[in-house]
């Protein structure tokens, strides 16, 4: 039995964060039903939806039409907490708010997930992962130092400041819901969340150890031992070789001289930098790979998602599966690998069925 077992959340279908979260919660054994759109129309082709959906029943429903929405409110009655990531006040104009839901379900955690929040002067403004990391400092952090900031995947605001933190959020507020009886309103914002995750940096840039020059820091690729090298085949290796022996283990591999190469201060990272460009240089990426094995040098390949899948420590864990090839559940509990459930479908009749018997006494 999963964790998450009998807890049944309600899904409104949509892009990013919203869906990644619904997949999340399934993969951790939540009952989670995914309300679609009846006229077919999907936020994700088939294979996006193979991984996005799975783990989880879609039920088609006309949010325009009363009688729908009146269904709707059933399951929210049946519910422990819906999800959703439509902008401010969407749902409210369809009569499927918050104080319409929790008028219906006093326990129900309603979480809801938009990049700017539900409140502020751009709540009603539109955007996307990159518009809502650029405003919280981290964007300007990253990439090169003569170039404009690198945009890093949706990674940072849709999935970690985003949908990770709703899920975090939701499942706090279900336990105290169960614990009060009363639910509450989940507001996850992107910018809040990715500002959150930006908290060492913050702090180290107080301490006056942080510069707001990309590039010159001890993690942003601005010091010569944790970074990304080309290699011979044009291929990469990251090292991070931070801490003090890690370091002199890299040094030995590149067979450089110790004293040569002093870690610090900062004002000598350009020319270590030149100097390890010119040795990884040298070697393909899986020459260094075995080269470095088994060494505290923190050295490994940058890996594409298609090779990843097949690295004998990801094969060894399973951390991929299926067909499409997809991550597996995380994380895991007592060791074992979570199963991977496919999407289903199930029409609003029975959805309501399935939910009314579980919730019998």
């Amino acid at each position: 039995m999963k964790p998450l077992s009998g807890v049944r959340i309600l899904e409104f279908d949509g892009l990013g964060p919203v869906t990644f979260a619904g997949m999340v919660l399934a993969d951790l054994g939540a009952e989670v039903v995914r309300l679609t759109r009846s006229d077919g129309a999907g936020v994700f082709g088939d294979v996006g939806g193979a991984v996005l959906h799975r783990g989880r029943a879609a039920v088609a429903v006309d949010l325009k039409a009363s009688a729908d929405r009146e269904r709707v409110l059933d399951l929210v009655a049946a519910a422990d907490a819906v999800i959703e990531g439509f902008r401010p006040g969407v749902l409210e104009r369809l009569g499927l708010g918050p104080e319409a839901c929790l008028a219906r379900n006093p326990r129900l955690v309603f979480g809801r997930i938009t990049g700017w929040g539900q409140t502020g002067p751009l709540a009603q403004t539109v955007g996307h992962d990159l518009n809502y990391i650029a405003l919280t400092g981290a964007l300007h952090a990253m990439g090169e130092p003569d170039r404009p900031p690198r945009p890093p995947l949706n990674l940072v605001g849709d999935y970690g400041g985003g949908a990770m933190l709703l899920v975090t959020g939701v499942l706090a507020a279900v336990i105290e819901a169960r614990t009060t009886g009363r639910g509450r309103v989940v507001d996850a914002a992107m910018t809040d969340g990715v500002a959150l995750l930006s908290s060492l940096f913050l702090a180290l840039s107080a301490s006056g150890l942080w510069s707001d020059a990309r590039g010159s820091n001890l993690l942003d690729g601005g010091s010569p031992f944790y970074r990304c090298y080309t290699c011979a085949d044009d291929q990469f290796v990251a090292v991070g070789a931070l801490e003090p022996r890690f370091y002199a283990a890299l040094l030995r591999g590149l067979g450089v001289d110790p004293d040569s190469a002093t870690q610090f201060p900062p004002s000598g990272w350009p020319a270590l930098h030149e100097r390890f460009e010119a040795l990884f240089r040298a070697r393909t990426r899986d020459d260094w790979a075995d080269h470095f094995a088994g060494t505290e040098a923190c050295v490994t390949p940058v890996l594409t998602f298609a090779e990843a899948a097949d690295h004998p420590h990801n094969r060894a864990r399973g951390t991929f599966a299926g067909s499409p090839v997809q991550p597996a559940p995380s994380p895991r509990f007592d060791g074992e690998a979570g199963a991977m459930e496919p999407a289903t479908a199930l029409s609003l009749d029975a959805a309501l069925a399935l939910w009314r018997q579980a919730a019998a006494p």
